[in-house]
């Protein structure tokens, strides 16, 4: 067969080396696809053609950049490339919806704002008050509907059950009141209504599918009624938040991230699909509870949940094709990473946790270089917690230190992580690492206390990843404004109450010279003549960008640079304004003007170095993006009519 040439192959479950004398013979039954540099998947018998002719073009030279990927399923529910241009409206089809269906499907609902002419012709006059209510009358109407709850799980429900009824309106209030409304819709809030989700369920959104499903997950995702689906947030609710393992409950999260694709960048709702894969939960309490609503018995692990999670990516991707974005979100510790290993470079997939987290950190820091007038790589940084949030934002600054310059030596230097058992030490016989921690493990003694690591390191910041409350004590936070004139002080745990300190701490024990950060928003800090608004590293920042330009630009895979390049256009957009009041990141009522430029900003950069697939390449990436985006403002309830010449509509009696 020509050249020979050494090729992975997974077989049976294990990967193993062969060559092109043996290779077909050691298949299994059934049909394996490679992944050339196109992206572009070959099946065995095209494959061995080129791997006989040795096609430098396609498959690297002398084929070694050929991948083997498990045994795919070739079938497809669609052929080719998905259309670019839609229809961003209602995707309903007017000859299959009666007049009732107006009032009762929250994508047509328009409440009091249906005219007097749509309620005669649609059959639904007199069942609405004889009045009538612009959009905005009732974005204000709804505005002080939310006011009036005192607490805020109270808010939530009802902007849910506002979803629940007027799409349009609902995201309208939240695209218009981001700063008010975000964090009801999402971090704190999500929490506690993660928590209380067996009380608050009211009406079925996204999809819940089991272990117990395994060998049907594509039957059950054939039940989802949207068929072109852009679009999927999936969780096993394992480690939701800073809250633990949470089961079923942890619907909320996919839920209230695909709002925000919407919300804060014109994702069409459509093209967006929840899931919960519920494998079972090992917190007791959930299953004594007589109103969980997810699997009665312990989590499933090992083999069987491997197989029901790549059973589920082949099922997504046979039904919505191989581009289909699949963002996963808080799974835990001991599977973040290894999902995200395994699949990054077979599907178009990212883990928000990891990459979303440290993508928003990074910014973080880059904006406070500005305050400290110091370059990246003279920061010393501490983490409390070595998860795969503070290991994915580790990571990130290693990369951008690389980035400018720095050698891998210097850059993992100056990193140091610390979980339950102490700092992450190569002299620290009883513990294992895993494969991303190994490059930030320091040959220093093994110390377990958080306030001896600061006086031994002197970190010129700390960040807090770990869900410790209090954990930044004042003692501590007094010795790092003795080492430091701007102590950086990113208090990172979600929600508000798992927090290591709060923001008026930080600034107290700084006397005012913290440079801070939050995962959860805090209240501004007016205080001895100071006036700070502390910023919020909310991943909202960037997710949303992230996820519009993967879907116009369709990108295959999304590499570690994407997370780079959405960090630093997010620092360059943080303002002196911003800067003077502490703040780190943009306010948040421009989110939505932050996530465009985020997007155009990869876009660009995707089609400058070839790892774009829609073509032709547009000449404006801005208007590119922003040509089909969702539009939340009333549209007419009836079908636009037009006339035919009188002499083709007439009568003609025979």
């Amino acid at each position: 067969m020509g050249n020979t040439v050494a090729v992975s192959v997974r077989v049976g479950g294990g990967d193993k080396t062969t060559t092109d004398d043996s290779c077909e013979s050691d298949w299994e039954d059934g049909e394996y696809y490679f992944l050339d540099d196109y992206g572009n998947y070959v099946h065995q018998d095209d494959f061995l053609h080129y791997y006989a002719t040795i096609s430098e073009g396609r498959f690297g030279k002398n084929g070694t950049n050929a991948r083997v990927l498990f045994k795919m399923d070739p079938r497809r529910d669609r052929l080719g490339q998905r259309p670019l241009h839609h229809d961003a409206g209602d995707n309903v089809c007017p000859n299959m919806v009666r007049g009732i269906d107006y009032l009762r499907d929250p994508r047509l609902n328009k409440g009091m704002a249906f005219t007097l002419e749509e309620r005669q012709r649609l059959g639904i006059h007199g069942l609405l008050p004889p009045r009538f209510k612009s959009q905005e009358e009732q974005v204000r109407l709804c505005k002080e509907n939310v006011a009036r709850y005192s607490e805020d799980l109270n808010k939530h429900i009802y902007l849910v059950g506002l979803q629940d009824r007027n799409e349009r309106l609902f995201y309208r209030l939240i695209s218009e009141n981001v700063q008010e409304m975000l964090p009801l819709v999402y971090t704190p809030t999500v929490g506690l209504a993660c928590q209380k989700f067996g009380l608050i369920f009211r009406r079925p959104r996204g999809l819940f599918i089991s272990i117990h499903d395994k060998g049907h997950v594509y039957e059950v995702l054939k039940n989802w009624p949207e068929n072109d689906v852009r679009a999927v947030v999936v969780t096993d609710g394992e480690r939701i938040l800073g809250l633990g393992d949470l089961g079923a409950y942890g619907m909320g999260i996919p839920v209230g991230k695909l709002s925000l694709y919407t919300a804060l960048a014109g994702i069409p709702p459509n093209y967006c699909l929840p899931i919960l894969l519920d494998v079972g939960t090992n917190t007791q309490s959930l299953l004594d509870d007589p109103y969980y609503i997810g699997l009665n018995h312990k989590r499933i692990t090992g083999p069987e949940y491997d197989e029901f999670i790549d059973e589920f990516m082949q099922a997504v991707v046979r039904k919505y094709g191989q581009n289909t974005l699949i963002q996963f979100e808080d799974f835990a510790n001991q599977n973040a990473h290894r999902l995200l290993d395994k699949y990054r470079n077979k599907y178009c997939t990212f883990n928000d946790d990891i990459q979303g987290t440290a993508s928003v950190v990074l910014a973080g820091v880059l904006a406070s270089l500005k305050i400290s007038k110091m370059k990246l790589i003279e920061h010393k940084f501490l983490f409390l917690g070595a998860g795969e949030a503070a290991c994915g934002i580790a990571d990130l600054i290693y990369q951008q230190m690389l980035k400018e310059g720095a050698t891998s030596e210097q850059a993992a230097s100056r990193i140091f992580l610390c979980n339950k058992n102490g700092l992450l030490s190569k002299n620290n016989p009883t513990e294992t690492y895993t494969e991303e921690k190994i490059l930030f493990l320091k040959d220093m003694p093994h110390m377990t206390n958080f306030a001896e690591m600061v006086e031994a390191i002197k970190p010129t910041a700390i960040f807090g990843a770990a869900a410790a409350k209090n954990a930044f004590t004042p003692a501590i936070l007094n010795r790092m404004a003795e080492l430091n004139e701007r102590p950086i002080i990113f208090a990172l745990s979600n929600p508000t109450s798992k927090a290591e300190c709060t923001a008026e701490e930080a600034y107290d024990h700084t006397d005012g010279r913290a440079i801070f950060a939050s995962g959860s928003p805090f209240p501004i800090y007016d205080k001895n003549g100071r006036h700070f608004e502390p910023g919020q590293g909310n991943n909202a920042y960037v997710f949303p960008g992230i996820a519009l330009a993967t879907i116009t630009a369709g990108i295959h895979h999304i590499s570690d640079n994407i997370f780079l390049l959405a960090a630093e256009e997010l620092a360059n957009l943080v303002s002196e304004s911003d800067l003077k009041v502490g703040r780190l990141y943009p306010p948040l009522d421009d989110i939505k003007a932050v996530s465009m430029k985020i997007a155009t900003k990869i876009v660009e950069d995707a089609y400058k170095n070839g790892y774009a697939f829609t073509y032709p390449e547009p000449k404006n990436k801005l208007d590119f993006i922003q040509e089909d985006l969702y539009d939340y403002h009333n549209r007419p309830s009836l079908c636009i009519q037009w006339n035919y010449p009188k002499s083709v509509t007439s009568f003609h009696d025979q």
